[in-house]
Formats: structure tokens, C-alpha cells, sequence
């Protein structure tokens, strides 16, 4: 019958609709629970601030190099402390199953940087009033969440205004145990070292690099039609642009916004989480970045996005069954001269 090629579209259905992202800061719409033995964050903010190449110890026991030195691309983040500002308690409503705020406490003062961001915050609260609401309805509360802001003052980025999210407190299976340890943290910092640990896998959501609008060429990889032989009309672009009924189909490749997605990356792993930037700062700085002045980590792989972009990390949401869990032996990184 000779080759037979099924090819519905070009692209994916699964990133439909390609547009602009709503928010630069991610929308994590599922948030992993593992069982740690402790409360926690389950997930943390960082800054991306470029790639460079780091020479390991392969610790995979299935792989033919295990026990030698293998250089892998990895990408830096700096990762400032997040400050806690507030504690929200959710329940399920009995209507719909959807979960819905019961009550919340704001830390008694927020920075100034955080009403750049939320102009509609008092200058105080009343923390004494507020825990006492939430003692009357944590009993059927299900979930516990913070509220916490980024503190891009103490990057290298040059910003102030800092990007206030939720994340979910987890861990343990005791909502008690949860609620009494973020209101230990109201008005704290918590850092990437309470949350995640170097060896470990984590799942990163970022805003891809925007490129405008482009073709049909660029954006769906479409074949370029020859350019000698009836084709008076073109060559970047399809040779039919379908039916006049039905008038808009999925199956055909059009121009559009290329960029500025959400994406999700799983399974990265965490090579190291240091606090001396020292050992990652080239001699020059970061190119479009500057210096790393705090915190950073060191992931495995890429990360969408460009330099300075908020890159939410979370706990993996299907890890791998067999993937090593210790700190992986660095030998050398490209920024060490």
C-alpha cells in the first residue's frame, strides 16, 4: 500500500488556545502532597537567571556511565526568601464540591514593597480578631494555604514590586498540624532550603519567551512549497487555507501569537541549593541578569522562560519510580575558572 502518514494537524491540541498568558506570574492549578513528616510549603518562587554546563557523577545505577563524570546542561535560579503574609483556610461547599475561602489572617504588617502590588491592602489588620474567626471554622476546613510575596529587592534583578501567590501547606495529613505551623510562619521568611532539598525532583511552570506574531512557517513548522513551479501566490504558507464550510477548523495551520505560554516542565532535578554566590557568579556577571546576590538553585535541564522571569517550582506530580533521591557529586561548573 506504500507509506501511510495520518497527520490530523500540525501542533498540538493539548496547548490550544495559543495565546498570550494571562499572568506572568504561573497558575499552578495542581498542587502535589507528599507524605514528608512535617508541614511545609509545597511549592517556592524563583528568578531565572541563565544556563551554564556542570560536569557530575553519574548516580543513576541503570545508566552504562554510572560512577563517571558526565557534563550536563543545567539552569541557575536565585531564590530570595519568601515572605508569609498570610494564612487562608479553605472548606468544601456542600453545593457544588468546590472549595471555597472560610477565613484568612494577614501578618499585623507587610512590607511597603507589597502595596505596589496589591493597592487595595489596609496599612494594618487586626490579627487578634482574625484568629479568633479562624478557631471557630477550622473545623470543617479542608485545606490550609499562604499567602506569600516574592522579595526581588534582595536579587539581582533591579526591581521592587514583588509578585504576591498562594501555595498550599502540606506534608502532614493533619489540617491542625497544618494550620498551627503557618501561623508560627505569619509574617516570616522561608527559604528553598525548608522546601525542597538538592537530589530531589521538582516540576517547573514558567512563561515561555514571547516572539510575537509569526507564520504559519515558524509556528507550526509547515513545509516551504517550491519556490519554481506554480506557485505565483506564495511559498510560506499552506496551500489551502480549507473548506468554506465549516469555516474554522482546528486541523489548519494559521498565523498567530508564537510565545508568552505557560508551560510546565516535569521531573527536574535539583542539582545543588547553595547560599554563597560566589560559586556562581562569572567574573562579569550574568549576561541580561547581573549578579546573584542571595539563594539559588541549580536545576538539571532548561527552564522556560527568559532571564528574570518569576519560575514557580512545586513537588513532582508523577516522579519517576526509580530516580536516585541524594545529592548528585559536583566536580566542576562553566562559571568556575
Amino acid at each position: 500500500m506504500g507509506l501511510k502518514i495520518n497527520r490530523p494537524r500540525r501542533g498540538s491540541m493539548g496547548v490550544y488556545p495559543r495565546k498570550r498568558a494571562s499572568d506572568i506570574v504561573p497558575r499552578v492549578r495542581t498542587w502535589p502532597d507528599p507524605n514528608l513528616g512535617r508541614p511545609s510549603l509545597l511549592g517556592f518562587a524563583a528568578y531565572k537567571v541563565g544556563m551554564l554546563h556542570a560536569v557530575v557523577v553519574e548516580d543513576r545505577q541503570t545508566s552504562p556511565l554510572f560512577g563517571k563524570e558526565v557534563v550536563r546542561a543545567a539552569t541557575v535560579l536565585e531564590a530570595p526568601p519568601l515572605r508569609v503574609l498570610a494564612v487562608r483556610l479553605y472548606s468544601l461547599d456542600p453545593t457544588n464540591g468546590y472549595r471555597k475561602a472560610v477565613g484568612e489572617a494577614w501578618a499585623p504588617e507587610v512590607p511597603k514593597d507589597v502595596h505596589r502590588a496589591v493597592k487595595t491592602l489596609p496599612e494594618k489588620f487586626d490579627l487578634e480578631a482574625e484568629l479568633k474567626r479562624l478557631e471557630v471554622v477550622k473545623g470543617a476546613a479542608v485545606d490550609v494555604r499562604a499567602i506569600v510575596a516574592t522579595q526581588p529587592r534582595l536579587a539581582g534583578i533591579g526591581k521592587k514590586t514583588p509578585e504576591v501567590l498562594e501555595i498550599p501547606i502540606g506534608g502532614v495529613p493533619s489540617v491542625e498540624d497544618r494550620l498551627k505551623f503557618a501561623l508560627d510562619m505569619l509574617g516570616k521568611e522561608v527559604r528553598a532550603s525548608d522546601v525542597f532539598s538538592a537530589g530531589g525532583l521538582v516540576d517547573v511552570l514558567a512563561v515561555t519567551r514571547g516572539k510575537g506574531w509569526q507564520g504559519v512557517i515558524k509556528r507550526f513548522g509547515v513545509k516551504i512549497l517550491p519556490r519554481w513551479h506554480k506557485h505565483r501566490k506564495g511559498h510560506r504558507r499552506t496551500g489551502t487555507v480549507g473548506p468554506q464550510r465549516p469555516a474554522l477548523m482546528f486541523t489548519q495551520p494559521r498565523p498567530g501569537q508564537m510565545g508568552f505560554h505557560q508551560r510546565t516542565e516535569y521531573n527536574k532535578r535539583i542539582l545543588k541549593i547553595g547560599n554563597n554566590p560566589a560559586e556562581i557568579n562569572p567574573r562579569g556577571g550574568w549576561p541580561h541578569y547581573g549578579l546573584v546576590k542571595g539563594d539559588f538553585l541549580i536545576l538539571a535541564g532548561s527552564v522556560p522562560g527568559v532571564q528574570k522571569r518569576l519560575v514557580v517550582l512545586r513537588h513532582p506530580v508523577r516522579p519517576p519510580p526509580k530516580a536516585p533521591t541524594s545529592a548528585p557529586q559536583l566536580v566542576w561548573l562553566s562559571v568556575q575558572i
